[in-house]
């Protein structure tokens, strides 16, 4: 698994032989250490995009949730008002950002090798070939997984994680980290809802309200244009704040 955020730690403790109360202990001294110097670069990266007025939202789920499929057609219906650009993370291959570009708006990919989730450090290195000055959103599409990537700050404004009608309607109550990270949750792929018989949105609903936190729930489907209403909706008013907030100088 992952050898940056730990999830390979344990192994490695038990083949140093120390007992496990002692195993235990360096896990959590790695991983505080690991967070905290991944926060302080996630601070630098939030002060550029403030800097900019620039609107960083970290886009998270399981794999196949369909993350890439709803940022182009996001594009597609803003790129005329917005100047957009896109990170891209995945274990290997550019695929995504390939599907990206080819809707005229800068994409780069991160791939992480062995590693489940994208941390501020890569996201620094990318930030490098990106001309923060025109841009007003950047989209952070992580590696697909509903673990790794909650914990680790990347500098974003905000964390938005899909849940696809395919995945099942109890993943808020599985997955509680990562659905208590988000500032908004897209159900996905809503006209599949038809042909479906096992996935219920107001479950979902449920569970996600279930966490003790009000985050709201939206539906979409990529593919239609009306179900995208109010992902779009949600996206403007985001970008209206992180305007209102540019420098005077910058504006």
């Amino acid at each position: 698994m992952c050898q940056t955020c730990g999830c390979s730690l344990s192994a490695d403790v038990a083949q140093e032989g120390v007992d496990q109360q002692r195993g235990r202990k360096k896990v959590i001294d790695v991983m505080q250490d690991l967070l905290a110097a991944n926060d302080r670069v996630a601070a630098h990266n939030r002060e550029h995009f403030d800097e900019y007025g620039v609107l960083a939202i970290n886009l998270m789920s399981s794999p196949g949730a369909g993350k890439t499929a709803l940022l182009e057609a996001t594009i597609a219906t803003l790129r005329n008002r917005y100047r957009i650009a896109v990170i891209e993370g995945d274990l290997e291959t550019d695929n995504d950002a390939v599907r990206i570009r080819a809707l005229g708006v800068p994409a780069l990919q991160i791939t992480t090798g062995t590693a489940c989730h994208l941390d501020a450090q890569l996201v620094h290195h990318a930030l490098h070939d990106l001309p923060l000055a025109g841009l007003d959103l950047l989209f952070i599409e992580n590696v697909g997984n509903l673990v790794c990537p909650a914990s680790f700050d990347l500098g974003q404004h905000r964390n938005v994680t899909l849940l696809s009608v395919t995945e099942g309607d109890d993943k808020p109550e599985k997955y509680p980290v990562m659905f208590r990270a988000s500032d908004l949750v897209v159900l996905s792929k809503t006209d599949l809802l038809d042909v479906l018989d096992d996935f219920d949105p107001a479950r979902a609903a449920a569970a996600l309200r279930a966490l003790g936190r009000e985050t709201p729930m939206i539906q979409t489907a990529a593919r239609r244009e009306l179900a995208l209403a109010p992902w779009l909706d949600w996206l403007e008013g985001q970008l209206a704040e992180r305007r209102a907030a540019v420098p005077a100088e910058l504006a």
